[in-house]
């Protein structure tokens, strides 16, 4: 797996690199399909000292992006606490791989995505393009599970229309459906 360390605000020794990339890498062990991944390591001034590193991981899978991020007192403990989270995620993806009803490897469809994050202005401080692919509903709501987001944007496979699916307050989900009226 190829790993990509990006620090903010914050040096790491190469001890701590060192071990990012064996305790991130050992993962590719659970999923032998993630090709590479990117560590996001920041330092915030939070008043709780319990939130003052942050560590975000995104790996992909052939096209399925994983994400988890987890903040501690120390890098550390962020690194362990957000690769607990992404063997769980990991292991809840590999339990939904196969449709028992249709019998369909949800693995193995192509799922092409890419992300890039450019600062444009004071108001708009991240920018992400990603190409969407037809998908019915319920592989957005997996999709949507494995990156942790409260939304996702789709093109319905049924209708040819994009959609956004969110996470309602309840626990459910919501879908907004576009349309000309």
């Amino acid at each position: 797996m190829k790993l990509r360390i990006v620090t903010k605000k914050v040096e790491i020794s190469a001890a701590i690199q060192e071990q990012a990339e064996k305790k991130i890498g050992r993962l590719s062990h659970y999923l032998p399909s993630i090709g590479k991944g990117k560590v996001e390591i920041l330092k915030e001034n939070a008043r709780l000292p319990q939130q003052r590193f942050s560590v975000q991981v995104t790996l992909d899978s052939k096209g399925v992006l994983i994400r988890a991020q987890e903040k501690a007192e120390d890098v550390r403990t962020a690194i362990d606490r957000v690769v607990e989270a992404l063997t769980n995620r990991i292991e809840r993806y590999k339990s939904k791989l196969y449709d028992k009803g249709r019998g369909i490897s949800l693995a193995r469809q192509e799922i092409t995505k890419e992300a890039e994050y450019a600062e444009i202005s004071k108001k708009i401080v991240k920018n992400k393009r990603f190409l969407i692919k037809p998908m019915p509903q319920d592989e957005a709501i997996n999709q949507m599970e494995l990156l942790g987001h409260d939304f996702f944007l789709f093109i319905d496979a049924e209708t040819g229309k994009f959609n956004l699916l969110y996470c309602r307050k309840d626990g459910n989900y919501g879908l907004i459906e576009t349309g000309i009226g």
